[in-house]
């Protein structure tokens, strides 16, 4: 069990932890010879069950809010001490505000310093604090008096925490290892040491894990759990690890830096949260308003962005994102505490809903429904609804570090589908993807609608006319489903429905046969586009659209800008270029200049066309056929027909 205090400076927390530890809290000497604990102190004791009770001491000086901060995170017990001559003070509303906000559910109260007034004023400092619990979680929480210097009251508290560790719920090691660094100092021989609470998972000697937010790799090479060595830590125990990594030194840790295994890397810096301000402030929280935001041991600053209100009153709750000024760590359910520009004064805090939030669309209404569904406790609560929300499905990656889940431990809920993509994995809800099937092939048949005259779109221009709302790897998921399902077809890079057959317009149907002639009479050496559209009389635009449509037809070849060889020609040069690799046994420009009697720069065109179409390949000084190509099988059996020889085309 880990037992934090808190309450306001001179109340006595640090005597009060002497007294049942038998251990001095503040060590530094800065901290002796002022009287007040600057930082956190760390203390353990056996209290009498054989077992090793960790105790967190934290400052009370409104100056040190950020330290208590740090070392409130990860607590099971609050002890809220009330000196009982100066009754509830400034420190003791903020740090019980703080410790509510971090959601911590059990508290004893000790009234501090009984020795100093009577009985009476002990009763009014009771109802003080009782008053000062009662709208809150803890309410009811049981109120000791005691005098930390004389030992009265000592062995009853002492009682009462140990009913709390008897009845103390261990926390639960599924998850992957992740704690927050609240202390990294050098020790002489060992090296570098942290310190935290670990808040999920376990680690073992030799384990491997990763410094968030840097990502450097260190090992465990050390290991003590509640001050006793050992070979093995788990979430809810204060742990101190002796790392060993390449150049590590402690000037590259700090605290709110995190331990995570490796699988729950992912810095992030936009939180989306569900946001609390506290009903003692005296004016609405605004969009955008510059805060200091805690969460674990890190203290960074940022801006709240509202997202389903313009203002937040006191006292009341609303979703939100906390843009950060620096990358941070967190999973689903992690507490965040906010506090003014200044750092001077607590505004409240919430719970931390996606770790990975959008920068973009955040108040849309599908994001709105995904944050409300994710207010749900569980993974599992809230899967049904995000399915329902996910317009590109869920990365199970993604929810496995949001949740701090493995997926080997999920219970999924049925009507869940899997879509394999090009970047892992994505979970739909069945009737949901078989939609986005449906979409696809209804927005291609309505592409041929309104394009009759068009083989299809290719696969961006068909994402983009029927389903542009899917990231790019998802639908090619999709698309690439349908290819082998048979549902849709390609021609080259073209995609249309198995049954759909190009059909040109009437003035396209009638230019095309005015064209046509041209095209074949101009033989190795045909007209360009602006020469076809003189002698047709037509606009160039319009020759080389009509032309351009052919070509995806696979009726004409565009080898070079604005320049089309029909399909017959273009296969007789092919049959040329096999009768020449079988004469010389490959393709040299010279030869192949001569043979079909065009000029140097026209010849190499083509064989660079033939290059990118795959029928040659061209190597140092000449081109070879490929002979597995469509077209070379296909022209040798043309060949074989006609005897041996190409049609000349002059």
């Amino acid at each position: 069990m880990i037992v934090g205090t808190a309450g306001h400076i001179d109340h006595g927390k640090t005597a009060l932890l002497q007294a049942l530890t038998g251990q001095q809290g503040d060590r530094r000497p800065a901290e002796r010879a002022r009287g007040i604990t600057i930082d956190l102190g760390y203390l353990y004791a056996d209290l009498g069950d054989g077992q090793l009770t960790g105790f967190i001491d934290v400052p009370g000086h409104e100056r040190f809010v950020h330290n208590m901060l740090a070392g409130a995170c990860g607590i099971d017990l609050l002890l809220l001490v009330v000196a009982a001559d100066d009754g509830v003070m400034p420190q003791t509303r903020e740090h019980l505000a703080i410790a509510e906000l971090l959601g911590i559910r059990q508290a004893l109260v000790v009234l501090s310093k009984a020795d100093r007034v009577d009985a009476v004023r002990v009763q009014q400092v009771s109802e003080q604090v009782r008053d000062l619990l009662a709208p809150g979680p803890l309410a009811g929480a049981e109120l000791l008096a005691v005098d930390s210097l004389s030992g009265q009251g000592i062995d009853t508290l002492r009682q009462h925490l140990l009913a709390f560790a008897a009845e103390q719920a261990a926390r639960s090691a599924q998850g992957y290892f992740r704690l927050p660094i609240d202390r990294a100092f050098s020790v002489d021989g060992a090296g570098v040491v942290v310190t935290g609470t670990a808040f999920a998972g376990q680690v073992a000697l030799a384990d491997e894990l990763l410094l968030s937010p840097s990502g450097r790799r260190v090992r465990v090479r050390g290991l003590h759990a509640q001050n006793r060595q050992a070979e093995r830590a788990v979430a809810g125990q204060r742990v101190a690890l002796n790392l060993a990594g390449e150049r590590l030194t402690v000037e590259q840790l700090h605290r709110g830096d995190w331990l995570l295994a490796p699988a729950l890397l992912a810095p992030s810096t936009r939180l989306d949260i569900e946001l609390r301000l506290l009903a003692s402030e005296t004016r609405a929280l605004a969009h955008w308003t510059p805060v200091h935001v805690h969460l674990a041991a890190q203290d960074v600053s940022g801006r709240v962005a509202l997202l389903d209100t313009d203002s937040l009153a006191p006292g009341q709750s609303c979703l939100a994102q906390l843009v950060l000024n620096a990358p941070a760590h967190a999973v689903h359910g992690d507490r965040v505490v906010l506090r003014d520009q200044s750092a001077q004064r607590t505004l409240g805090g919430g719970q931390v809903l996606d770790p990975f939030a959008p920068a973009r669309g955040r108040r849309s209404s599908p994001r709105l429904e995904q944050l409300q569904a994710l207010r749900s406790a569980s993974l599992e609560e809230a899967l049904p609804a995000l399915l329902q929300s996910a317009g590109n499905g869920l990365d199970p990656a993604l929810l496995e570090r949001q949740f701090n889940r493995q997926r080997d431990s999920w219970t999924l809920p049925s009507g869940l589908c899997e879509l394999v993509t090009r970047q892992g994995t994505r979970l739909f809800d069945a009737t949901q993807l078989q939609a986005l099937r449906e979409a696809l092939v209804e927005g291609l048949r309505r592409f041929h609608a309104e394009s009759p005259d068009e083989l299809g779109p290719d696969r961006d221009r068909l994402r983009r006319y029927a389903l542009s709302e899917l990231e790019r790897p998802v639908f090619i998921a999709l698309l690439d489903e349908a290819l082998a399902e048979g549902r849709i077809s390609s021609s080259g890079p073209w995609l249309h429905l198995p049954d759909h057959r190009v059909q040109l317009g009437a003035e396209d149907e009638a230019l095309r046969e005015r064209l046509w002639p041209l095209l074949l009479a101009g033989g190795f050496d045909p007209p360009w586009v602006r020469d076809l559209a003189g002698a047709v009389q037509q606009d160039e635009a319009s020759v080389r659209l009509l032309l351009r449509k052919l070509a995806r037809l696979g009726l004409l070849h565009q080898v070079v800008k604005d320049l089309f060889y029909p399909e017959p020609t273009l296969h007789s040069l092919a049959l040329h270029a096999l009768t020449l690799e079988q004469q010389h046994g490959g393709l040299r420009v010279i030869d192949w200049r001569d043979r079909i009697a065009v000029g140097r720069k026209r010849s190499i065109q083509l064989l660079e066309y033939f290059d990118r179409i795959g029928f040659t390949r061209r190597l140092a000084t000449e081109r070879r056929i490929r002979s597995d190509s469509a077209l070379a099988v296909q022209l040798m059996g043309i060949k074989a027909e006609e005897g041996g020889s190409p049609s000349d085309i002059h």
